[in-house]
């Protein structure tokens, strides 16, 4: 019963830790905003989440069209596809209706 239990505790580890690693972050995706595209932008992160609420960031992001409205808003910006999943949940996380506001 106790190799059962350790391999059902190794598994649920094992599972979770996999699960946090893959999924995006708003934090890395706030960092990756302050580095990559504030200066090509030319206004801090809180005005570009604030662009659209989280319905609205969530609709462009199901379209597949995050990248393309990351240029429309930022026409100089360049964001890599690696990084959309990051920065999109910075902006999500930040949007106008949100009532969290980002300190970039």
């Amino acid at each position: 019963m106790t190799k059962m239990m350790k391999l059902a505790v190794a598994a649920l580890l094992g599972v979770a830790v996999l699960s946090t690693t893959a999924s995006a972050d708003a934090e890395k995706g706030k960092k990756i905003y302050m580095k990559k595209l504030k200066g090509a932008c030319g206004f801090s992160g809180a005005k570009f989440a604030a662009k659209h609420t989280q319905d609205e960031w969530e609709a462009i992001n199901t379209a597949g069209k995050f990248g393309e409205e990351v240029t429309k808003i930022c026409p100089k910006a360049k964001l890599d596809s690696k990084f959309e999943k990051d920065v999109y949940d910075f902006a999500y996380e930040y949007a106008s209706d949100s009532g969290n506001v980002p300190s970039c």
